[in-house]
């Protein structure tokens, strides 16, 4: 005989049952298995019942290569997705370029910064692929591309500790030849990240950013 208790006020008599849970959360399963002469033996083990995650949805990127008139209704200057409140504004430069006519420039000071919002799926696995060039001199400088969680209004708001992911290129070898970087990262919790582009001693050029759920 079998006297199972499945931890949700669920029971079964029968050799091998089912039971359906209400939703997420953790029961202790217990089987009760007895013969005709009284002699029982008892078995418990504990479950995680968590709710499939939805597949993951690549968001899209405006403005993703900075071309002048790439926003959706065919306006933008190639920037207009990348501001913030509080940072200087990107600048745009037509040579050298990855692929189409501009990419996004950092001069030298480190004083501006490309800023956008990206609705994600939560608990879910990303790519950011994106190619930057730097200046070869003076050396030491990097082009930082940071994924935070969240968003904020304001660039005195920002704590790069708090980053999901981050790659400092560094990368002096050309000034023309773009390298490319594959930023994976997962989302956890969050269902909005934040693309932050930054640079250091070195004027930077940043172009053609993508990103896939993987």
């Amino acid at each position: 005989d079998f006297a199972w208790d499945f931890g949700d006020g669920n029971s079964s008599t029968d050799f091998e049952p089912s039971n359906s849970y209400p939703g997420e959360g953790t029961f202790n399963v217990t089987l009760t298995a007895s013969d005709k002469l009284g002699v029982t033996s008892t078995y418990s083990e504990q479950i995680v019942i968590v709710e499939p995650a939805p597949a993951a949805v690549a968001p899209p990127i405006l403005e993703a290569s900075f071309e002048d008139n790439s926003l959706p209704d065919g306006s933008g200057d190639g920037r207009d997705s990348w501001r913030l409140s509080g940072a200087g504004v990107i600048q745009i430069t037509s040579s050298p370029v990855y692929e189409g006519s501009q990419a996004a420039k950092f001069p030298s000071a480190g004083d501006r910064a490309a800023y956008q919002v990206l609705e994600v799926t939560p608990n879910s696995d990303y790519t950011l692929t994106y190619y930057y060039t730097m200046k070869t001199s003076p050396t030491g400088g990097n082009v930082t591309v940071w994924i935070l969680p969240g968003e904020v209004s304001e660039f005195s708001q920002i704590d790069t500790d708090q980053a999901i992911a981050s790659f400092a290129g560094t990368d002096q070898s050309s000034s023309n030849d773009y390298v490319k970087v594959d930023l994976p990262f997962s989302t956890g919790a969050n269902d909005k990240v934040a693309i932050l582009v930054t640079n250091e001693l070195v004027e930077s050029r940043v172009d053609s950013m993508s990103i896939t759920a993987d």
